[in-house]
């Protein structure tokens, strides 16, 4: 690192390892990071101009790519990034990803990462990790979503469901207070994005039941991350609560099945 690199702050996986050099970002490279950038490359090629371009790769294993200028929302998320205003922007910037992606074949071949997936499968590389970190604002709407390392192929309703799992959000009331603005109304804000996305009335049907399997996914992937001794799994489970967090939420998802399914149809 040179005086001149600039550290970027966010997420859990690459935490110390991301940086900023002129507009640049130089990054660890995933697994699949020719597959990815080859696919990256074609959604920018079908006019989808909201994601980082890849420039390459380094001998000692990391990515390089375009710097997107904005603002990224880190816990505990400022009410900015929790406005209507920026909700809305996020369906519309996913539905736009989705439309792209459709027109794009993914390589079958490649080792996509199944943390995250969807246990269906699908046809169409989702991102499956749109959390706040993840989406670049700029006044106070949606431009842009990086970190594509967790893309897998999926359905488009397996990625609508885990954005929404970060963007209602889907918490208990407690676990919302240590991260969340206060006074978010989650089965309001599930409207908002299923109606920003235009998600058809069999998908708003189905949303509730996906999201509780993606948040069984989810529990998952930190289960498996903490039985590695994974450190930074290790810490963010002891300070948000443990499973008992977890126990909560889920328990908080299936009694409110019915309110979130009555504020997506009616």
């Amino acid at each position: 690192m040179t005086a001149e690199d600039e550290a970027l702050v966010g997420g859990m996986v690459n935490v110390g390892a991301v940086f900023r050099r002129g507009e640049l970002v130089e990054r660890p490279a995933p697994r699949n990071a020719r597959a990815l950038h080859a696919h990256l490359l074609a959604l920018k090629e079908h006019g989808f101009d909201a994601a980082p371009t890849p420039v390459g790769l380094t001998a000692d294993g990391r990515e390089q790519l375009t710097f997107i200028p904005g603002d990224v929302a880190l816990p505990p998320f400022p009410g900015w990034a929790m406005t209507k205003t920026a909700l809305e922007s996020v369906g519309s910037l996913l539905r736009r990803l989705h439309g792209t992606s459709a027109a794009v074949a993914v390589d079958t071949h490649a080792e996509w990462p199944r943390d995250l997936a969807d246990p269906e499968g699908g046809t169409m590389l989702c991102h499956n990790d749109v959390c706040p970190e993840n989406v670049v604002f700029r006044g106070g709407r949606a431009v842009a979503l990086i970190d594509f390392d967790r893309a897998a192929p999926g359905r488009p309703l397996w990625d609508v469901a885990m954005t929404a799992r970060y963007w209602m959000p889907v918490l208990d009331p407690e676990s919302v207070a240590a991260l969340y603005p206060s006074r978010l109304d989650a089965p309001a804000r599930l409207r908002i994005l299923a109606d920003s996305y235009g998600l058809s009335p069999r998908d708003r049907a189905d949303l509730p039941g996906v999201i509780e399997q993606a948040t069984e996914v989810c529990r998952a992937f930190v289960a498996r991350r903490v039985a590695d001794g994974d450190p930074v799994y290790l810490q963010a489970l002891a300070e948000h609560g443990g499973w008992e967090r977890w126990d909560r939420m889920q328990t908080w998802l299936a009694d409110h099945r019915k309110t979130f399914a009555a504020a997506l149809l009616n």
